[in-house]
């Protein structure tokens, strides 16, 4: 989503990568076999990077989107033949973002030895399920979605003491304890709404959001009236609704995907509570507005990063995914997974580079040191990452439903420090992403 000369770079990259990974130990009639630090120029190699998303099911315009831009990337490199000999291949599966299907696809991106790099998944309770079985494997996955503190700062990142739980697991997007707080300042300073009630969905994302969410937005002075559940996937609010309604909320804040969100919206509007309602980045896309139903019109979501439109390095990005064929938009994380992919290119690229020109056998492992060091401009804008695999871009936007459209309304960085640091929040928190 944001590369000045984007595309170019990160299709440069892409196919150096192609060029490191191919080389070494991947040979496209050997799918099993070890790298064995064969140099190139090899013909007919092929190398694999994976995608893990829910592509069907409710949440599939989250990660369509992400897959088409990882594909694009893809698509460059062999366009450009800039890897004689080798094919760079995307191969992309399924989660439904559900948990137990993650885990079965992580071990099946182990399992192919062409495998230098997963891109994914999206939602952070399948993240939880599928770090181990990368980390064990030293393959390395750079998520452009999940935003779930404790998946890089350990379970006890609320209380200061942040420790990284797999040293394989990278995101280019910002978490919760960044996304929570900057929402809770815009809630109570920009938008002046001191009484807030807060809903989640119980899913990981969205208990975790609701958490920063609301510890900043009582640190700051706001007052929250009320707090309930709903279970995802259930179509009837009228109980949280009527206590909305009687509670004396100025807005409401709703930690959890667009599937429940709309239809929250819809029904809350339709009972006479004209009264906005916030949520992340798991919100911010166009089905929110459809399953809304109209009633969506002045509600308001954050999501990570500059919108993609405005950055001039995104211009190419933007102007060769219309021109890519694809169905659907980027969407909120096409411009992350495009450069998840370039960082993923860029560590083979290192690693070939540090070992005369071809693959080391340990070719996983020497990847993921090197994604730890890499650094350079991407369509987000600065793509690098921390101690704990998160990314150094700590930029966020606020949206609001503006007739019938997403409309960036403010971008920034959170002040004041991080407060979500001290929020408390549960260790599950954060998702979608």
């Amino acid at each position: 989503m944001r590369h000045r000369s984007a595309l170019p770079t990160a299709a440069a990259l892409v196919a150096a990568a192609l060029t490191l990974t191919a080389c070494g130990s991947r040979d496209s009639g050997n799918a099993g076999s070890s790298a064995n630090g064969s140099g190139p120029g090899q013909g007919g190699s092929t190398v694999v990077i994976g995608f893990d998303g829910p592509l069907t099911g409710d949440l599939s315009a989250l990660a369509l989107g992400a897959r088409n831009a990882a594909e694009l990337a893809v698509r460059q490199a062999n366009e450009k033949n800039l890897v004689p000999g080798v094919t760079f291949k995307l191969e992309a599966l399924d989660d439904l973002a559900q948990p137990s299907n993650g885990q079965q696809n992580a071990t099946k991106f182990v399992a192919d030895d062409r495998v230098l790099g997963v891109v994914g998944p999206l939602n952070s309770s399948v993240a939880q399920s599928m770090q181990k079985v990368f980390d064990q494997a030293k393959l390395a996955a750079v998520s452009p979605s999940t935003t779930n503190p404790a998946l890089t700062q350990g379970e006890n990142w609320a209380s200061g003491d942040k420790k990284r739980p797999f040293a394989s697991y990278f995101r280019t997007a910002t978490t919760d304890a960044v996304q929570g707080p900057f929402a809770a300042q815009y809630m109570k300073n920009d938008l002046a709404k001191g009484k807030v009630f807060v809903v989640d969905n119980k899913k990981a994302y969205g208990a975790g959001l609701a958490s920063t969410f609301k510890a900043e937005f009582t640190r700051i002075g706001g007052q929250v009236v009320g707090e309930d559940h709903i279970n995802s996937g259930e179509k009837d609010f009228s109980a949280v609704v009527t206590k909305i309604r009687t509670s004396g909320a100025e807005a409401v804040y709703f930690g959890g995907e667009y599937a429940d969100s709309g239809l929250f919206t819809d029904q809350l509007k339709k009972s006479g509570a004209q009264i906005p309602l916030m949520g992340g980045d798991g919100m911010n896309d166009a089905k929110y507005i459809q399953l809304a139903n109209g009633n969506g019109e002045g509600d308001y979501a954050t999501s990570v990063g500059a919108p993609v439109e405005a950055l001039p390095s995104a211009k190419d990005f933007v102007a060769a995914y219309g021109q890519g064929g694809f169905k659907e938009p980027y969407g909120g994380y096409g411009g992350y997974s495009y450069d998840a992919v370039s960082a993923l290119i860029q560590a083979v690229k290192a690693t070939v580079e540090g070992n005369g020109g071809k693959l080391p056998g340990d070719a996983r492992a020497k990847v993921l040191a090197a994604l730890q060091k890499v650094a350079f401009d991407g369509v987000t804008g600065r793509v690098s990452f921390d101690e704990f695999g998160d990314t150094t871009n700590k930029q966020l936007t606020v949206y609001q439903v503006k007739g019938g459209q997403w409309a960036p309304v403010k971008s920034g960085e959170l002040t004041g420090g991080n407060a979500g640091a001290s929020a408390g929040a549960p260790a599950q928190g954060g998702t979608p992403q």
